[in-house]
C-alpha cells in the first residue's frame, strides 16, 4: 500500500480540477511516475486502478484527477451540466491529464527529494481516449502509454449508438444470429470454443438467416431484420452521400448489442472538442514514447475494427510499419475494459503495464500480452497477439496458452 496520500485542486477561471498523488515508501520507490485516466464521463478519481498498480510491484507514484468536474449532478438523470461548459468539456478528454500532471510530479519531488526518471500513463475507454489526446496534444508528458477500448472518436461513437438503437428490436434472434455466426467462423483458429479468433477473416452469409414457409420465427430473420443485422455490421453512414460515419460492429459481437442528427453540426460542434481521431502521431514518435493499445472485438461501446482502422491510417501517414512505438493487441470476445457480458470464460484482465515498461526502459517491444481471470473463475490463460497476428491451436490442448 502506498505510505501517503496527497490531494490538491487546481483551479483556473471558474473551473477546478481535483487529483490525488499515493506516494509509495521510499525502499519500493523505483523512480517512476504513473498518471491513471478517466471512465465514462469523469467526474471521479478512478482509485480503483491506482490502488491496482501501487500494488503491483512497479515502484510508482501514481496520480488521478477528476476530469475538471465533479459526477455529483452530472449523472443519473441524463443532464450533463459540464457539457455546457467548453472548457470543462476540453479538461474531460483533451486536457484533463495534462492539467494535473506537473503538478503531481512536482508533489512526488516534494517527497521523494528525485523526479521520476520515467512517466507512464493507463487509461481505458474514456481514458483511453486521454491516452490518444495525450499522445496527440501533449507528447512530452509520458515515456509510455496505454490506451484501452479507446474512445477516441467519442461523438460519432454516440451516431453508432443510436443508429444501432434504430436497427435493434429482436434480442431473441440476435442470440440466433450469434450462433449460427459461430458456427461459420468459430473454428477458423483450429479450435471450436465460442470465439471468432479474427473476425476480418470470418464470411458469413447474412442472407442464409432468412425465414422461408416454415421456418421458426425466432430462428430466422425476416427481410426487414436482415436489412437491420446489415447496417449495423456496416455502420452508420451519411443519409446524402453515403459516407461512412463509424465503423460497423464485428462478427461475434452480436449478442452485446443490445448494450448500446446532424452530422455536420456534431463535427462543428462536439469533434473539435472531444475526439482523437489525428493520424499524425509524428511529435509523440520523435519523443521516443511508446505506445500500447487493445481492443476488444466483442466490445458493446466501441467498434472493434476501428483501433485496426486507425493503426491502418497511422502506417499510411507516417509511411509504413510504425510497430518502433505504436502497437495494437486485439482481444477475441474481449468486451469493453474486460469482460463481455456474454463470454463469461474469456480471460478479462491483461497484462500491459510490465511489458510497456520493459518496452520503454529496456528497450523490449511486446510481441504478445497476457489475459487472464475470467469471469466464471475458470483457471484460463490466454495470449494476445500483436496485430495483424493472431492464435491458431497447435497441438490439441486448447488451454495451453
Amino acid at each position: 500500500m502506498p505510505s501517503r496520500a496527497m490531494e490538491e485542486s487546481l483551479v483556473w477561471a471558474n473551473n477546478s480540477l481535483s487529483f490525488v498523488v499515493w506516494l509509495p515508501d521510499e525502499c519500493d520507490y523505483r523512480h517512476r511516475f504513473l498518471a491513471v485516466g478517466n471512465g465514462g464521463f469523469a467526474g471521479s478519481i478512478d482509485t480503483v486502478t491506482m490502488l491496482k498498480q501501487s500494488n503491483a510491484g512497479l515502484g510508482l507514484a501514481a496520480a488521478g484527477g477528476n476530469g475538471g468536474h465533479e459526477a455529483a449532478g452530472n449523472t443519473g438523470d441524463g443532464y450533463l451540466p459540464f457539457m455546457h461548459n467548453p472548457d470543462q468539456i476540453r479538461a474531460w478528454i483533451h486536457d484533463g491529464i495534462s492539467l494535473f500532471t506537473d503538478a503531481a510530479k512536482k508533489v512526488v519531488f516534494a517527497y521523494h527529494g528525485t523526479v521520476a526518471k520515467k512517466s507512464y500513463y493507463v487509461g481505458c475507454s474514456t481514458g483511453g481516449a486521454q491516452g490518444y489526446a495525450l499522445a496527440q496534444y501533449h507528447p512530452h508528458l509520458f515515456d509510455g502509454i496505454y490506451a484501452g477500448s479507446p474512445r477516441f472518436w467519442y461523438s460519432h461513437l454516440v451516431l453508432s449508438f443510436l443508429w444501432n438503437l434504430q436497427k435493434t428490436n429482436m434480442s431473441t434472434q440476435l442470440n440466433f444470429t450469434a450462433q449460427a455466426v459461430l458456427d461459420v467462423c468459430d473454428a477458423l483458429d483450429g479450435v471450436q470454443e465460442g470465439l471468432i479468433e479474427d473476425p476480418l477473416r470470418c464470411n458469413f452469409d447474412v442472407d442464409s438467416l432468412a425465414c422461408g414457409g416454415s421456418s421458426d420465427p425466432q430462428r430466422c430473420l425476416t427481410p426487414d431484420q436482415i436489412e437491420a443485422v446489415k447496417e449495423i455490421y456496416a455502420g452508420p453512414h451519411r443519409a446524402d452521400n453515403g459516407a461512412s460515419l463509424y465503423p460497423g460492429f464485428s462478427f461475434g459481437s452480436e449478442r452485446e448489442w443490445l448494450l448500446q442528427e446532424d452530422v455536420d453540426l456534431v463535427n462543428s460542434r462536439a469533434s473539435v472538442l472531444i475526439d482523437e481521431t489525428s493520424a499524425d502521431l509524428k511529435s509523440y514518435r520523435r519523443t521516443g514514447g511508446k505506445f500500447l493499445t487493445l481492443q476488444g472485438w466483442g466490445d458493446s461501446y466501441n467498434a472493434g475494427e476501428l483501433p485496426v482502422s486507425h493503426l491502418e491510417d497511422i502506417q499510411a501517414l507516417l509511411g509504413g510499419d510504425v510497430g518502433d512505438f505504436y502497437r495494437l493487441f486485439m482481444v477475441p470476445g474481449g468486451g469493453h475494459c474486460g469482460a463481455a457480458q456474454y463470454s463469461s470464460d474469456v480471460p478479462a484482465e491483461y497484462q500491459y503495464l510490465d511489458p510497456l515498461i520493459k518496452w520503454v526502459e529496456a528497450g523490449i517491444p511486446p510481441v504478445q500480452l497476457l489475459s487472464l481471470n475470467p469471469p466464471d473463475k475458470s483457471n484460463r490463460i490466454r495470449k494476445l497477439c500483436l496485430w495483424p497476428q493472431t492464435a491458431h491451436l497447435i497441438g490439441d490442448n486448447a488451454n495451453d496458452w
